[in-house]
C-alpha cells in the first residue's frame, strides 16, 4: 500500500490495520537472528559505531545494539498525521482489540489452529506416526505473512470464510485521541519521503565513519543506496556481505557472497575482533 492510498481512503486504512492487527502478536514476538546478535557484539566492543537499518522490526534493539537509526521508521510506533503525536504500537493493538472484539476472537482462534497445523507438519516431517485423520483443518495454508508483520487470513463471517480483502469492512480504527487525526504506523510507505532529520542523521553517520559495512541488503532502495555513494564520496572503504547482486556492486571495495548470520558470527568470533576498539565503523543491515 502506498502512502497516498493509505491517506486517501478510510476503507484502505481499515484494511491495512485489520491485516496489521492480525499479524502483530507473532511479528512483535520475533527474536533477533545470528546477524543481529553479531552486530551487537561488535558494536559493544567498539568495532561498529552506528547501525543504520532499513528494517522496521526493532530486532537490532532486541539483540542489544545501541545507536540504531531506523531509516524507514518502525512498526512499533504509531504516529498521528495531524498533530504528530507518537504512541506505542502495543497500546494501539489493545485499543483495536477492544473496539473489534469479534475480529480479535476470530484471529486468536485462527492463529491457534494455524499453529496446531504447523506443529502437525513438523511432527509428520520428523517421522511421527500420528494418524493423518487427526490433522486439523488446513487453515494455515491461507495465512501469508509479510516482512512488516501484516498477514492475509480468512475472516469468520456468517456465510463462511472470506479473504482479508474484505476484512476492513466493519473493522473500526480509532482517530487520534488528541486531535482526531489519521493514525499511521511510523514507517515510510512507498510514495512517502524520509523525514529530513532522519536523512541528515544517516548521512552524518556515514561522514563520521571510517568505513561502511552493508549487510543483507540489495541497496535497491535509493535512500539506502545513497549512503553507499556517500561513503565512497568521503573516501571510506565499502564492504558488502549478502547473497546476490546489489546496486552498489561496482562501488564496493570488497563483496562477500555469504549468508549474513554465518559470516558475521565468524567475524565476531575472530580473535582480532574480540578486543575492544577505541573507534568504530558504521554498519547497515
Amino acid at each position: 500500500m502506498t502512502h497516498q492510498q493509505f491517506m486517501a481512503a478510510p476503507a484502505a486504512r481499515a484494511r491495512y490495520w485489520a491485516r496489521s492487527f492480525a499479524g502483530w502478536h507473532e511479528f512483535s514476538g520475533m527474536q533477533p537472528n545470528a546477524a543481529h546478535e553479531a552486530i551487537a557484539r561488535l558494536q559493544q566492543r567498539g568495532w561498529v559505531s552506528e547501525v543504520v537499518t532499513q528494517n522496521v522490526d526493532r530486532l537490532h534493539h532486541k539483540a542489544g545494539a545501541s545507536d540504531v537509526l531506523e531509516l524507514h521508521g518502525t512498526t512499533h510506533r504509531v504516529i498521528c498525521m495531524g498533530c504528530g503525536e507518537i504512541s506505542d504500537r502495543q497500546e494501539f493493538q489493545d485499543k483495536l482489540a477492544a473496539l473489534n472484539p469479534a475480529t480479535a476472537e476470530a484471529v486468536e482462534k485462527l492463529m491457534a489452529s494455524a499453529d496446531e497445523a504447523a506443529q502437525h507438519r513438523r511432527l509428520m516431517l520428523a517421522g511421527s506416526e500420528r494418524d493423518a485423520s487427526s490433522k486439523p483443518a488446513a487453515v494455515s495454508t491461507a495465512v501469508v505473512r509479510r516482512p512488516d508483520g501484516d498477514v492475509d487470513i480468512p475472516v469468520r463471517r456468517p456465510d463462511g470464510d472470506v479473504e482479508l480483502k474484505d476484512a476492513g469492512q466493519n473493522f473500526f480504527v480509532p482517530p487520534c485521541p488528541r486531535c482526531g487525526g489519521i493514525l499511521k504506523p511510523q514507517v515510510t510507505f512507498f510514495g512517502d519521503v524520509l523525514p529530513p532529520e532522519r536523512s541528515a542523521r544517516a548521512l552524518q553517520a556515514i561522514e563520521d565513519a571510517d568505513a561502511l559495512l552493508v549487510v543483507g541488503s540489495s541497496l535497491m532502495v535509493y535512500s539506502a543506496f545513497r549512503l553507499a555513494k556517500a561513503a565512497k564520496a568521503n573516501g571510506a572503504p565499502l564492504a558488502i556481505i549478502t547473497v546476490g547482486p546489489t546496486r552498489a556492486d561496482d562501488l564496493a571495495d570488497m563483496k562477500i557472497e555469504a549468508l549474513a548470520g554465518e559470516a558475521l558470527s565468524r567475524m565476531a568470533s575472530h580473535p582480532a575482533l574480540l578486543l575492544q576498539r577505541p573507534y568504530a565503523v558504521a554498519a547497515g543491515l
